[in-house]
């Protein structure tokens, strides 16, 4: 399948009229033009995902047995099925594509975890390229967004600089919702009291609502192009307050994840991994972990102060250099609201890490009983 976008051409119907010679004598210097800003050139294979909206685009990562990247492997090496039916593969690539990231911290972590996250979060800016762009979020029993998408370095040091962890502080009630933010049921997904209070310290609550914190990023990358990876980088020590403090619930915002194709990155503090609280034994139940597996994401395990910053580096490398493959879907029920996807490579001995499926139509919306 080619998608070409046909250039214009204008013809001229007359001979131009060639102007007088000017005099040289009298001749005034023309005025300096400034060079036109060029933006980057979007390649081909992102001009394609952004104009055809019937693809199914599925982000692909691939490592072997050591879990190193493997970076080699051609179109004819895959196959990918939705719903057990194999679909042709009507687009491939391996080219590095820029993301588009909300950094979510936990705000309500234990002292000692708090102090090593927030000494680490300048290093997440090592892993972002100029062509990135990252949206500062926090969350704790409500969701505080930052000042919005952008690829500014500078601008995202001074706001990781004013991010305050600290858990001595007290915590402003949350404000009226405002005019364009996600919503849960009628309810603001967002507490925008902390928007322009970046340098504030929350305190910590006695319970946090997780799942509607990860809700409320995945509905801020809504609106992001196609063209880029969707990612959610997700700082927590896992714990939740489950169905009685979130207006959504983990499965919903699975579906949303899958919906919009978010990859979900979760790097787990020391504290819950020393205690064990997203061990494999308990990988059905941690939502970190869910939250990866489903949407073709990771789960880093923060056993050492410097594993912060290895992480940043290596997840924003991993989201950004995945193979993408997509298709149109063929031979399966196009009324059916969800498609499971498989992908399989000929070469043995490899992981493969790409979302479960996709939802065709809208996501159903979470209800409270």
């Amino acid at each position: 399948m080619a998608l070409l976008l046909a250039p214009l051409a204008y013809v001229a119907a007359q001979n131009p009229v060639k102007p007088p010679k000017p005099n040289p004598d009298s001749q005034q210097p023309a005025p300096t033009q400034p060079a036109p800003q060029i933006p980057p050139r979007m390649s081909d294979t992102q001009a394609r995902i952004t104009v055809n909206s019937n693809l199914v685009i599925l982000p692909v990562t691939v490592k072997d047995r050591s879990g190193e990247l493997v970076p080699d492997l051609k179109r004819d090496e895959f196959r990918v099925f939705e719903d057990n039916v194999e679909q042709h593969i009507d687009m491939f690539t391996a080219e590095a594509f820029p993301l588009s990231m909300v950094v979510l911290i936990d705000n309500d972590l234990k002292d000692k975890d708090a102090e090593k996250v927030q000494a680490s979060l300048l290093a997440i800016l090592g892993g972002l390229s100029t062509e990135d762009e990252a949206f500062i979020c926090r969350f704790d029993q409500f969701f505080h967004p930052g000042k919005g998408f952008t690829s500014d370095q500078d601008k995202l040091s001074k706001e990781l600089k004013r991010t305050s962890l600290d858990t001595e502080a007290d915590v402003a009630p949350p404000s009226p919702p405002f005019n364009g933010t996600p919503s849960i049921n009628n309810h603001s997904a967002i507490d925008d009291s902390a928007i322009d209070k970046g340098a504030q310290a929350i305190k910590g609550q006695p319970t946090k609502a997780l799942d509607d914190a990860v809700f409320a990023a995945a509905m801020l990358l809504h609106d992001r192009p196609r063209s880029r990876r969707r990612v959610i980088l997700l700082i927590s020590d896992g714990v939740n307050g489950g169905r009685k403090f979130n207006k959504v619930t983990t499965e919903d915002v699975i579906k949303a994840l899958l919906a919009e194709n978010i990859s979900v990155y979760s790097i787990a503090v020391p504290t819950a991994y020393l205690e064990r609280k997203i061990s494999p034994i308990d990988k059905e139940r941690s939502p970190l972990i869910r939250y990866a597996n489903h949407s073709g994401g990771e789960v880093y395990h923060a056993t050492k102060e410097q594993s912060f910053e290895e992480f940043y580096s290596r997840l924003t490398e991993e989201a950004r250099n995945q193979y993408t493959l997509a298709y149109v879907p063929r031979g399966t029920d196009r009324n059916a609201d969800y498609h499971a996807i498989e992908v399989r490579v000929k070469r043995e001995g490899l992981d493969i890490k790409t979302r479960d499926g996709y939802y065709s139509g809208a996501v159903p919306s979470a209800q409270r009983p």
